[in-house]
């Protein structure tokens, strides 16, 4: 393996492939990695116009397993696109194999090398990057950036996953914990053990035990213990961190998505519940930037940060175009499921709970936003949207523009949308 490989990090990856994985699972299950979902892809990273059918390239760096390879693949099965699956350790990468050939999928490419020797490899450039949970493993971060940018088309995109300061205090306490307790002791075996030991008897007051309900690769066996509390090279980064780093050195556009949470982990108002401060409106009115530095400290919670770097704001899909056409996402709801729940207030503000992501918010529904939800399948742009409502008996008489119906949906809209349920794409 090349000079530019920490040899620690690859020897503890070529023993300890990660995240841990049974390539017999794939028959029964596909493993979804959040920010690779084609749609979320898709509205974030090429404004809602890529149809991933013109020779869509994409590259897994620092893929392990195989989790992202193997989404992708299944996603871009019938197309023409490649996906090439990189990673240092050989290990991982016969298992991420094993996966693909169980599913029968042959649009995957393997290369085991490091990412830092992409500008050698002749690989060609990228449409979209995928590098999770790696550049906080890499003794220069900002090297490994820059390497993958030389990768990258003009009109490319990454999605990219790295630690968070807050969310991991007490990560680091007991990483170092582990630092004193191992100083004498280098086998993996031997180190994963006496971590069991500690971990057995932290008492309440430990800020690792405080806060272990954030946690969960500690309970995932050896390789998730040794990730998560053993590594020999880890760092994390604060909103403000990655903002200097990312947006003011590099001039790339950030668009943050909380697993599972989308930006509702990133908005004060998403997380003030329903009865928030009056210091709420003063906040509102800061730069989202701003916004989103205080979120992170108000709550605690974010242990990664996963986010899409693309060259400007415009690669996101714009709310307004009446060409757009809205999807929801990631959960089993209809337009019309929806829409009987916001018509159920008669046009009064209530309040909505979204159990999945913990938000609760007063919404208020518009004249229109029930019949406006009704109408949405995927298929339908807000133009036919639009047309349908103005049909509509009630509101045949009002013939609202469509400047009047978006402003009415707005809020509806960009509440779904933090939550990564409601999506939009021109194609």
């Amino acid at each position: 393996m090349p000079s530019t490989t920490n040899p620690d990090v690859r020897a503890q990856y070529e023993a300890m492939p990660y995240p841990p994985r049974d390539p017999a699972d794939e028959a029964r299950q596909l493993l979804r990695t959040w920010l690779d979902d084609l749609a979320m892809i898709n509205h974030y990273c090429f404004a809602g116009k890529e149809t991933f059918r013109n020779g869509f390239r994409v590259l897994v760096a620092g893929g392990g397993t195989g989790d992202t390879a193997i989404f992708l693949a299944e996603q871009l099965r019938d197309t023409n696109a490649e996906i090439i699956h990189l990673d240092f350790s050989n290990v991982s990468i016969v298992i991420a194999q094993q996966r693909a050939a169980i599913r029968g999928l042959s649009n995957i490419r393997w290369i085991h090398d490091s990412l830092l020797n992409l500008p050698h490899l002749d690989i060609g450039k990228f449409d979209y990057i995928n590098c999770v949970g790696v550049l906080h493993h890499l003794a220069a971060p900002d090297t490994g950036l820059r390497v993958l940018r030389q990768v990258l088309k003009e009109s490319g995109a990454m999605g990219l996953m790295v630690y968070a300061t807050y969310g991991r205090t007490g990560v680091y306490q007991m990483q170092s914990l582990m630092q004193l307790v191992n100083t004498d002791v280098h086998a993996h075996v031997q180190q994963i053990d006496r971590t069991q030991q500690m971990l057995g008897c932290l008492p309440p007051t430990n800020w690792f035990k405080r806060g272990e309900s954030l946690y969960g690769d500690h309970r995932n066996g050896d390789a998730g213990i040794y990730d998560l509390l053993l590594h020999s090279q880890d760092r994390a980064y604060t909103v403000g961190e990655l903002y200097e780093w990312l947006v003011d050195r590099h001039g790339l556009n950030i668009e943050f998505t909380d697993v599972e949470r989308g930006r509702s982990s990133y908005l004060p108002h998403l997380l003030m519940g329903t009865n928030p401060p009056g210091v709420l409106t003063a906040i509102r009115a800061m730069p989202l930037r701003r916004q989103y530095q205080i979120a992170e400290l108000f709550n605690g919670r974010i242990q990664t940060h996963s986010f899409y770097l693309t060259r400007n704001a415009s690669c996101k899909a714009a709310y307004g175009d009446s060409d757009g056409i809205p999807l929801l996402f990631h959960e089993p709801v209809t337009g019309p499921e929806l829409a009987d729940v916001f018509a159920r207030s008669r046009g009064q503000p209530f309040i909505l709970d979204h159990a999945h992501t913990g938000v609760s918010i007063t919404m208020n529904p518009g004249k229109f936003g029930p019949a406006i939800l009704r109408h949405i399948d995927g298929q339908n742009s807000f133009r036919k949207i639009f047309n349908l409502v103005r049909r509509d008996p009630a509101f045949r008489t009002m013939a609202p523009r469509d400047d009047i119906l978006f402003a009415d949906f707005k809020q509806i809209y960009e509440t779904l949308n933090a939550l990564e349920r409601l999506l939009l794409r021109s194609v």
